[in-house]
């Protein structure tokens, strides 16, 4: 497997003058020229600063083409980037610092950081300061000193430290460029978080991969997206459920036919419901995925071009993947259709956490336990049913919010629903609704029909004890609903 420096010589040597990055709102582009010139001025930066191969610098810029730029280029110079949120508290980012402990920083400046931390300057990407004086350069890079090192918390919340190797990186970066088809045509557009696995890998590396092009955006808007689309040529989209979900509510400014080749979805699972209504109104494909920073972003996908099932995450596409009995005991694989652990491994997934993980999630041979559930249906996709600790235990009976909230989703009053343990005096828990109406706040009406969506379609002990219409949901970065505080807002409600 070629380095990531070979990656970028390669790219820039044959592809010079061709956009590697674009911004999406104006005409700012970095060629792959631009590129190689911007990882030997890093090379060069880094060596001067004294910062050795394999050393750790965090990146912390709130423009995405700097972050990006810096980001590839700690990797094409044989360093390990720690990605941090340029929008974080400074609390939360001491606390990944804690973690990570890198021996410098990229940051718009010093403001937020613990004291005694280096700030490097960052290079002139336009300056070409010739080859690197010493250590892994674009022309000779050491690939087992750069890397990505993440801190996750998951459902615990406390942080995990996750170190990505660069064998690691482009094993999979090209498992996504090969799987979703990616040519040195393709124009992607991401407005995920670049301090994020999926934007790293799926977007950044797996363009540079195919030596294509990527369209950064700092953030989602609906107001104006299509446009983008449009003006930008984009061929793909790297999106979450979120975002689909906006978009399928307003079909009214449609792209141009033929344009984008298919959606891809991914840190979350996507409503059956919100893709049909999604498909049927741009006729553009969505492709389903699954991942998670352990296994450096993608494990399962749909087929670009294949049998594609609503409401399952795909098929196998970057780790080995069995479902086993959901106690965590043994690994006694459960049979088709029957829910259970879902447990990865493969050359893409880390054989042990770097700090702070929980013993026991790898074991001997290699399986990751995700701590997601799900199931293996007779053609091998894989339907994930929710988080383990998300499960509700209602009276002794395993009740899983994804079951419910697929009903939820699909009455068209709904934009977003999320369900959640809330206190039983007598049965220990029972589910509860929050629901974001798709307009304005209709009370009572909707109540009652989602009230009778449930008995229609749910048996008693999953239908919910109460709906909550209200006009957001709490949700992290990437889209993924912050279920604990949900409960902690059920809990405040009795």
């Amino acid at each position: 497997m070629a380095s990531i420096a070979a990656w970028i010589d390669g790219a820039a040597a044959r592809w010079s003058g061709a956009a590697y990055l674009e911004d999406a709102h104006g005409p700012r582009t970095v060629t792959y020229a631009g590129l190689r010139r911007g990882t030997r001025a890093w090379q060069r930066c880094l060596d001067d600063a004294g910062v050795p191969p394999g050393a750790r610098v965090g990146v912390q810029l709130a423009d995405p083409l700097d972050y990006a730029i810096a980001l590839v280029s700690l990797l094409g110079a044989g360093r390990v980037a720690v990605p941090l949120d340029p929008g974080a508290p400074a609390a939360e980012v001491a606390r990944v610092l804690a973690v990570a402990r890198p021996v410098a920083v990229v940051s718009d400046g010093p403001e937020g950081l613990p004291p005694g931390l280096p700030v490097l300057s960052r290079p002139d990407p336009n300056a070409d300061p010739g080859p690197a004086r010493g250590g892994p350069g674009p022309a000779r890079g050491d690939r087992a000193a750069g890397g990505i090192f993440l801190c996750t918390s998951g459902t615990t919340g406390s942080p995990k430290g996750v170190l990505l190797s660069e064998r690691q990186l482009t094993h999979v970066a090209v498992g996504v460029a090969i799987h979703h088809r990616l040519t040195p045509a393709d124009r992607g557009y991401c407005c995920l978080p670049l301090f994020h696995v999926n934007a790293e890998v799926v977007g950044l590396l797996a363009t540079l991969a195919a030596r294509a092009c990527l369209v950064l955006d700092r953030r989602f808007s609906r107001r104006g997206f299509w446009a983008i689309i449009k003006d930008k040529q984009v061929t793909w989209i790297n999106a979450v459920p979120a975002i689909i979900t906006v978009l399928a509510a307003d079909p009214a400014a449609a792209p141009s036919p033929g344009l984008v080749r298919f959606v891809r979805s991914a840190s979350a699972p996507l409503s059956a419901s919100v893709l049909g209504r999604f498909e049927r109104a741009f006729g553009i494909p969505v492709v389903e995925t699954y991942g998670m920073t352990e296994a450096a972003s993608m494990i399962t996908a749909n087929p670009l071009h294949g049998p594609r099932k609503a409401g399952s995450a795909g098929l196998p596409a970057g780790a080995e993947v069995r479902i086993v009995q959901p106690d965590g005991q043994g690994c006694f694989p459960c049979p088709a259709g029957a829910v259970g652990r879902v447990q990865i491994r493969g050359r893409g997934v880390i054989s042990e956490y770097a700090e702070g993980g929980p013993a026991g999630a790898i074991d001997p041979d290699g399986w990751l336990d995700t701590g997601d559930l799900g199931h293996l249906d007779q053609d091998g996709y894989l339907f994930l049913a929710g988080r383990s600790d998300d499960v509700i235990n209602r009276g002794g009976e395993k009740i899983y919010p994804r079951e419910i909230e697929d009903v939820l989703l699909a009455q068209p009053g709904v934009r977003f629903a999320a369900v959640v343990a809330a206190r039983d005096e007598v049965l220990g828990e029972r589910p509860v609704a929050y629901v974001v109406p798709a307009g304005p706040d209709p009370g009572q009406p909707l109540e009652d029909a989602l009230r009778e969506a449930c008995e229609a379609a749910l048996p008693r002990p999953k239908r919910p004890a109460a709906f909550h219409l209200v006009p957001e949901l709490p949700v992290g970065p990437t889209g993924k609903v912050a279920r604990r505080r949900l409960q902690e807002l059920a809990a405040a409600r009795g």
